[in-house]
């Protein structure tokens, strides 16, 4: 229960971040979205031996939790669980490839290791950057941003309402857990039996829920696709942030 609540808290945590008034918070949201996607097409480009470049990639994170005024130990904390995951990719390269590279102290470095070093890296600092795009701007800004680009509507509304109603299933889920805790004090974690059952609840109930969302979407006008709001303009110092970016990003990757 109290993993839930704090899940709960977290999320709501990062749409707290996303209200500071901070100078990068206030950037066009689809200059912000473009220059995430930009800067993920970059760290993925590198090949396993571009190890130095891509430590250098390492500048645009560390610049936006400055300019966020995100913690570095939060974002950490929050990404605890995905990071290790990521850093598993790749674990199996020093196995299977063993050429030899070069020799530091008697100690043989082979491609295998290089590249695993390199993909582990990619992985944290794409999921890094998608953090900060996160903590530094509201879902219904992403959105509008993800819309401007032309991304189909229906993966648009499904990322929208799957964030803003995932605070609401886990506290569904807390009280399902609460309520089978009530009816089997002492006993640790949910029986193997009861698991179709509170699972098969839970469905039922999100089911319920969802219908009764779309209904009073219907109502209130939805066809399919939300409105957003177009009274964002897009600034000179938007633009220059973007043409800033992507000029480091191009030194960082050709010379």
């Amino acid at each position: 229960m109290s993993k839930i609540n704090s899940a709960v808290r977290e999320i709501h945590r990062i749409d707290e971040i996303a209200l500071k008034d901070t100078w990068l918070v206030g950037l066009h949201p689809l200059i912000k979205v473009l220059v995430t996607i930009i800067y993920i097409v970059f760290t993925v480009s590198f090949s396993q031996f571009q190890l130095e470049k891509l430590l250098l990639m390492i500048l645009y994170p560390a610049i936006l939790f400055i300019l966020g005024e995100v913690s570095f130990r939060e974002g950490i904390k929050r990404l605890r669980i995905i990071l290790p995951l990521v850093c598993l990719i790749g674990i199996f390269n020093p196995i299977f490839d063993k050429r030899e590279v070069f020799i530091f102290s008697d100690f043989v470095v082979t491609s295998g290791m290089i590249s695993m070093i390199t993909l582990m890296i990619k992985g944290v600092l794409c999921v890094l950057a998608s953090y900060l795009l996160i903590a530094t701007t509201r879902i219904e800004k992403i959105c509008y941003g993800l819309r401007q680009i032309h991304m189909p509507a229906v993966l648009v509304t499904q990322i929208l309402l799957t964030y803003r109603y995932l605070s609401l299933l886990l506290s569904e889920a807390g009280k399902t857990w609460q309520a089978y805790s009530l009816r089997a004090p002492g006993q640790k974690g949910v029986h193997v039996k009861a698991w179709g059952s509170l699972l098969g609840g839970l469905l039922l109930r999100s089911m319920d829920r969802a219908s009764a969302l779309y209904e009073s979407m219907t109502l209130r006008g939805y066809q399919g696709e939300f409105h957003y709001s177009n009274t964002i303009t897009m600034r000179w110092k938007d633009v220059v942030y973007l043409i800033i970016w992507c000029f480091i990003f191009l030194v960082i990757k050709y010379i």
